[in-house]
């Protein structure tokens, strides 16, 4: 029989490493990794904690082997002080999900403590301005592991309340015309006005912030790619611009409707 967390010294970390960079990760993140003898993950998100992995055992695997590794991590934290780690936040879009759903089926002694990450739409967010000040979605266009069809069904309800919504997993080789067809819906509900930013590869080597409008995207989204995360704006978005400079995107509140300033 697995020991018990009481019995045993064994725990599981479910770690959201962030955006990029080692030093977009919280204090408790870095300190879950310290504390772990073996370390999961998938290759890219490893090779970004890679200066917090001397020491330790590494397994790793490539995208689409999730299932694997989560088994892999729940069988060894029976044992040892384990870190399975995701990029951005675990609990979104991330690994967390697969990971609780193996411990409930299998091992629900197991001693498990999700340590929580900056998810894409943040990072995307605070380069762009504040495009997020009040309430937000966010739809993953990777049909994956939900049905496209369910995936529309939610970009209409989501466009049509006017609330900035921020696009997930927005075009790849596999899926090259999944956010023409998300644009084609947001044109339904917005004006072709609506302020777009396009955050790619996030506080990472390559990145690069893009500001434009819903109809230019809908036109031309040859430049989006799978390191891309879109924020589509809502009804009260606008350009935050200071002469012909395009500073970012902001979302008001609604300070302005309560104060003067």
């Amino acid at each position: 029989m697995s020991p018990s967390p009481s019995q045993g010294k064994g725990k599981l970390y479910i770690v959201g490493t962030g955006p990029g960079r080692s030093d977009q990760m919280t204090m408790r993140a870095r300190d879950a990794i310290a504390s772990s003898t073996h370390v999961v993950g998938n290759q890219i998100y490893l090779d970004n904690v890679s200066d917090l992995l001397a020491g330790k055992e590494i397994f790793n695997s490539s995208m689409g082997r999730e299932v694997q590794r989560a088994k892999k991590a729940v069988e060894l934290a029976q044992d040892h002080m384990v870190s399975i780690v995701s990029g951005g936040d675990a609990g979104v879009y991330g690994m967390a999900s697969i990971v609780l759903e193996i411990v409930e089926k299998s091992f629900p002694e197991t001693a498990v403590e999700i340590v929580p990450g900056v998810t894409a739409a943040s990072a995307a967010a605070s380069l762009l301005g504040s495009p997020l000040s009040s309430d937000f979605m966010v739809i993953s266009l990777s049909d994956l592991l939900t049905p496209w069809v369910e995936i529309e069904r939610r970009l209409e309800a989501a466009f049509g309340v006017g609330v900035p919504v921020v696009l997930y997993n927005p075009k790849s080789l596999r899926r090259p015309d999944n956010l023409h067809t998300a644009l084609s819906i947001a044109k339904k509900h917005l004006p072709g006005t609506t302020p777009i930013g396009v955050v790619k590869d996030a506080y990472r080597p390559d990145e690069t912030v893009t500001v434009t409008k819903l109809e230019a995207l809908a036109e031309n989204d040859d430049f989006v790619d799978m390191h891309s995360t879109v924020v589509v704006g809502g009804l009260d978005s606008r350009i935050w611009a200071e002469g012909e400079s395009v500073r970012g995107i902001i979302t008001p509140r609604g300070y302005n409707r309560k104060y003067a300033y």
